[in-house]
């Protein structure tokens, strides 16, 4: 019985030959991730271990992102033991104000992610690594604080569930399309503790930004990880950003899989998620009444990269937001930021009637930048629409691609940019 691509890389760093659905294994760790939300909590635990410094002072990475700039005192006192604990202990990967970003947008920009890794993040998206042939995954604070101390991890082996893409995405057709469909299909519950592996001459198709998205909300579907061969493009991705040598691993060819999906994306179609959950999706062509909103977000550690704003500016050209909507984009990092200005792209946006705000999470988990009032509903390309998740519980947020937020936030309906 042969492995799965998850399961080779956990056997790899837990020293063994071969590792099975179920097993418990502890592994080593090439990276610890945390944000000013759950570090301080994780730091606050290691204090209670009475441990002397971190086990490696190049394989933690945390990133002030959440309620950053501060938005009150408490989010102050938050990074300021975040930046206190990261300054005691040398860490190299502390990105403060100026050069931080939404965290799993920056750490593969800066190349801090790379195939064959094993990567856990106190936050649960941290599985957007997987993009890149990582096992990345989400964890506790107190595991996280764990991780710190002694660069290791237990693990339950996930079982697995494959995804054999095929086929080439209409125009207008995204990532966000792609796995919104997934999870619509399956459930959020329909992946739980599974590593989603994706396979296929259709990944050929996917951008990197796209992949990026894809793995991102395998948490959504309840997945432990989402998981991408790594191809020639991945490659390219990683040439260009990490200077760090990685490790190819493929699946046996009699890899055990509990279930196997084909998915044709040239089927697909723009997917909008209805509130209040991931998997309550429609498509546009089956939403067949209007539906009013308030305000449109683009951005998050979903769809805040390049690609994402290129797509909304595309839209967004030559037209102007519906009267009274508010339309905010925020760019996942610096660097994101810089390449859209230098495009052109945020004066696009700004002529649209947008407004364009600095590297945060702030709006989608309910922060800040973008909370929403008793009544109104949001179009966004975040990740989760639960009750309450971006502010008043009586509000409403209908999760799309970017290009479908941007044409909302252009006609004050949900719409997609072939109704402009």
């Amino acid at each position: 019985m042969g492995m799965t691509m998850t399961q080779k890389i956990l056997a790899a760093h837990a020293g063994l030959d071969k590792v099975e659905a179920g097993q418990l294994i502890e592994a080593d760790l090439d990276l610890v991730l945390g944000n000013d939300i759950t570090s301080p909590v994780a730091i606050k635990e290691m204090d209670k271990m009475k441990v002397n410094g971190v086990f490696d002072k190049d394989k933690i990475a945390l990133v002030p992102d959440h309620f950053v700039p501060n938005k009150d005192i408490k989010s102050a006192e938050h990074c300021k033991c975040v930046r206190e604990f990261a300054i005691k202990n040398e860490i190299t990967n502390y990105f403060e104000v100026g050069e931080m970003g939404i965290e799993h947008a920056l750490l593969p920009e800066k190349g801090l992610t790379v195939a064959g890794d094993v990567i856990i993040g106190a936050d649960s998206h941290t599985c957007t690594y997987g993009a890149l042939g990582a096992f990345s995954t989400g964890v506790g604070s107190t595991d996280m604080a764990a991780g710190m101390a002694t660069g290791k991890a237990w693990f339950k082996v996930p079982g697995a569930i494959k995804f054999n893409l095929v086929g080439k995405p209409k125009e207008w057709v995204s990532g966000k399309d792609v796995i919104l469909h997934i999870i619509g299909m399956i459930g959020v519950d329909g992946a739980l503790y599974k590593s989603m592996e994706f396979t296929g001459e259709g990944i050929q198709n996917l951008s990197m930004d796209d992949r990026f998205t894809i793995a991102n909300m395998a948490i959504e579907a309840g997945g432990k990880n989402g998981i991408f061969p790594v191809d020639d493009l991945a490659k390219a991705y990683m040439k260009e950003h990490s200077t760090r040598n990685y490790t190819v691993y493929e699946a046996d060819e009699d890899a055990v899989y509990d279930e196997e999906y084909t998915i044709d994306l040239s089927a697909l179609e723009s997917t909008v998620a209805f509130p209040h959950l991931p998997e309550n999706t429609k498509t546009l062509s089956e939403i067949k009444q209007d539906i009013t909103i308030d305000q449109v977000v683009i951005g998050s550690c979903t769809n805040g990269r390049l690609d994402d704003l290129r797509i909304a500016a595309k839209v967004l050209k030559g037209r102007h937001v519906a009267k009274g909507m508010r339309c905010i984009i925020i760019p996942a990092t610096q660097a994101v930021y810089l390449s859209a200005m230098e495009e052109g792209l945020l004066k696009t946006f700004i002529e649209a009637g947008a407004i364009v705000s600095t590297p945060t999470c702030g709006p989608c988990l309910g922060g800040y930048m973008g909370i929403l009032a008793e009544g109104e509903r949001c179009v966004s390309t975040t990740n989760r629409n639960f009750v309450g998740r971006m502010g008043h519980v009586d509000s409403e947020i209908y999760l799309a691609s970017p290009a479908v937020a941007a044409a909302s936030a252009v006609t004050g309906k949900i719409s997609g940019p072939e109704q402009l």
